[in-house]
């Protein structure tokens, strides 16, 4: 059966002041240059930027504590130039370290390779059949057409199958958080597969799971491996004050399970009324890759399918239990050796992230493929991975040029310089009541596009917001958790973000003219959405109800 990508694009007259806004800024950031010249640019600019910052003097207090890895002896942050010989001659010596050791890198390259197995032995492609199928197979909620009327008017969603598979995709990317890098590699080309396959715009689809993955950061109904990282260097910073405080890794796992639902809410409410409309219809013509190998998306399974996808479950089923029987036992051989802990930085099966992954889709998809009849040597099992390598010349081309602009910041202090100067901003305010969360989140959502890294990020600004906010009553949990909200809803607009550049390679699959002002234009909504929703959230848990951000972490310091 043939997809209908049906024309969804609303009249100009129809069009509203946010949509228009929409519009000026794909606009203007479409008049920037190709992402590879223009991270190429902001690496140029960072050289002379730094060279500048020196000669004008630029530097703060570093708030680290003594002791603490990266402070300076004399606990001052002063600005590096790279504009002199010593900074050539650290540009030239790293140029290749910098792209080698680009930690994105080596995580897409090697996750791609087992889910180039999967893919080219047709699990995926059947998996997204039977994920579609069943979805439409549900009957829609709402018949009466009074009702459908009311909510038209009040602008609710209605959760008609084809809205179902919306929701599936945003819960499973907020959730695969808890997998580390598994819904950037996995979710987000699959979310535009997933739409394609049902006639909708495949840029909607990579849009909602890209939001989801990476502005839903800071909720999932899991832990998973930034808990135990923020954690960490919250105490750290804590113990400024107290010099017995700890916090441990679930400090905020009650706000992350409610976010859940809520980021759920949101991200499927914004894609069904403000990215996809505005998107339209899709031409598959302006796409870089041929596309026909989904046009079957709507056919029933053979029986050789179903087949292959029942034993390629039980085979996932077998992966999973072979992992609980490593972890479990106190014998466990992916616990940390020394302390036996399991979601601890450091331990084999946070650190074996990557590599489960790479396993746990090869496993499958070798099974399936077997079954199904699509495997047949180890001939095949290479042509797929292959084929997944051939898909990434552009992902790296971006990433040689990212790695560096990323590389020159660092050196330069100016992001712990910008941070540090934000904090302080704050702390002039003189707020001390509820709202200075607000005021907070803010500041961390701004410092956020500077400094992508979420830890990198908390390094260097706990140790000024932890003391300050302690010292006028909050909890070091309840800042921490301020501190994610702004660190999630601003991951999806800022180049900073380490998979920026992966996530501009899979939307020029759809869109080969695609410009980076066009990704921007789709993701502000959810930024600008998450971040109000979020703030209502955070203020009506912790201030309104008074309930506590996770188990026995109260809300006031010394409760």
């Amino acid at each position: 059966m043939s997809k209908d990508h049906t024309d969804s694009k609303q009249p100009m007259e129809q069009r509203g002041w946010f949509t228009r806004f929409l519009d000026v800024v794909e606009w203007l950031g479409n008049l920037l240059p190709h992402p590879v010249t223009l991270f190429a640019l902001f690496a140029s600019g960072v050289i002379l930027l730094s060279g500048l910052a020196e000669w004008l003097g630029w530097a703060v207090e570093d708030p680290r504590p003594e002791g603490s890895a990266g402070r300076a002896e004399d606990g001052t942050i002063e600005a590096i130039s790279l504009l002199n010989a010593d900074g050539f001659r650290m540009i030239l010596e790293n140029l290749v370290e910098n792209f080698v050791s680009f930690a994105p890198l080596g995580t897409v390259l090697v996750a791609l390779l087992g889910v180039g197995v999967a893919e080219h032995s047709g699990l995926i492609k059947s998996g997204i059949r039977g994920l579609v199928l069943s979805a439409l197979s549900v009957k829609p909620s709402v018949h009466d057409p009074a009702n459908a009327s009311f909510f038209r008017r009040t602008g609710a969603v209605i959760l008609d199958p084809k809205n179902l598979v919306t929701v599936a995709i945003i819960f499973a990317g907020i959730i695969s958080n808890t997998a580390s890098e598994l819904g950037y590699v996995v979710l987000v080309p699959l979310g535009a597969v997933v739409f394609y396959s049902v006639g909708r715009h495949p840029l909607a689809g990579l849009a909602a799971a890209f939001a989801s993955v990476s502005g839903g950061y800071s909720a999932n109904l899991f832990l998973g491996t930034i808990d135990p990282l923020l954690a960490g260097l919250t105490e750290e910073a804590a113990r400024l004050i107290d010099p017995g405080y700890e916090v441990h890794a679930a400090v905020n796992w009650y706000f992350m399970i409610v976010s859940t639902f809520v980021i759920t809410a949101v991200a499927t409410f914004v894609t069904l009324r403000i990215v996809e409309p505005k998107l339209g219809k899709y031409d598959p013509s302006i796409a870089m890759e041929d596309l026909s190998e989904y046009d079957d998306a709507m056919d029933p399974l053979t029986p050789l399918e179903k087949k292959g996808l029942f034993w390629a479950f039980m085979s996932v089923l077998f992966f999973i239990g072979m992992i609980l029987l490593l972890t479990i036992p106190e014998w466990g051989w992916l616990r940390e050796p020394e302390t036996g802990e399991i979601i601890v930085s450091g331990s084999p099966l946070l650190n074996g992230i990557v590599a489960l992954i790479f396993i746990g889709f090869i496993i499958p998809g070798y099974v399936y493929g077997k079954v199904a009849g699509t495997i047949k040597s180890d001939r095949d099992v290479i042509d797929g991975m292959a084929k997944s390598m051939s898909t990434l010349g552009l992902y790296i081309v971006i990433v040689f040029f990212a790695a560096q602009f990323v590389a020159f910041f660092g050196w330069t202090n100016l992001g712990q310089i910008f941070a540090v100067n934000g904090a302080q901003f704050l702390e002039a305010l003189g707020m001390t009541g509820p709202f200075i969360f607000l005021a907070f989140i803010l500041v961390s959502g701004s410092v956020n596009l500077m400094l992508g890294s979420a830890s990198a990020q908390w390094a260097v600004t706990a140790p000024i917001f932890v003391p300050m906010l302690m010292l006028i009553g909050y909890s070091p949990e309840v800042i921490q958790t301020a501190y994610r909200i702004g660190d999630s809803v601003t991951n999806i607009i800022t180049p900073m973000m380490t998979y920026f550049g992966l996530i501009l390679a899979f939307a020029n699959r759809y869109d080969k003219n695609l410009g980076i002002g066009t990704v921007i234009s789709m993701m502000l909504p959810y930024s600008i959405f998450f971040m109000i929703s979020w703030m209502i959230l955070f203020m009506v848990w912790v201030f309104g109800f008074g309930f506590e951000v996770g188990p026995g972490a109260p809300t006031y310091y010394g409760d």
